[in-house]
């Protein structure tokens, strides 16, 4: 059982939230790369763009994903369609976290005309419930230093600054600020 597995549906309003499954990989592969796209394309070459999208959004890797037992895929629902989503992982963490139990949250999407309606707000509130019932100290994540919304939204939740660490989008050395928020 993956991480996190035994949760199905974690919060249904407003939107349903549940785990992702290997039947849900075309559509998080589909979806995984519309939404990297509509959120970075205008700020990166179309080369960097098209590497990163097929090297991480094929069938194959989302499917390896899923499979791996320290991610879990939380999707946002709105009826049937998929509006979101977001991977937690449990794996190696920032050393500046110390040895406390931190989960990542590796990805946090939603649909660009669900952006405001609520997705992420709802796709946090579940990826902080299950880190909570889990166990864990800290949930932490890396956002792009150019992406004020995504900082100010992370803000928002209370997640603080406390280092960065490189991000390879093609050829382009990007930074990714290192974000925490702490549960205890």
């Amino acid at each position: 059982m993956t991480l996190l597995q035994k949760h199905n549906t974690i919060i249904s309003s407003p939107f349903s939230i549940r785990v992702g499954t290997l039947s849900d990989a075309p559509i998080l592969a589909t979806f995984g790369a519309k939404t990297f796209y509509d959120t970075f394309a205008p700020h990166n070459t179309v080369e960097n763009m098209k590497w990163y999208l097929e090297k991480n959004f094929t069938l194959e890797q989302v499917e390896k994903e899923i499979n791996d037992p320290a991610s879990t895929f939380l999707l946002a629902l709105d009826g049937h369609s998929v509006v979101g989503y977001a991977k937690l992982r449990n794996t190696e963490q920032p050393k500046e976290l110390g040895d406390a139990p931190a989960l990542e949250i590796e990805r946090i999407y939603s649909e660009k005309d669900y952006v405001g309606k609520k997705v992420g707000k709802t796709l946090m509130l579940a990826c902080l419930a299950i880190a909570e019932k889990e166990g864990f100290n800290t949930v932490w994540l890396g956002v792009w230093e150019h992406n004020p919304k995504a900082i100010a939204f992370y803000e928002k939740w209370g997640f603080e600054k406390f280092g960065s660490h490189p991000f390879t989008l093609g050829t382009d050395a990007q930074t990714d600020f290192l974000m925490k928020k702490n549960l205890t």
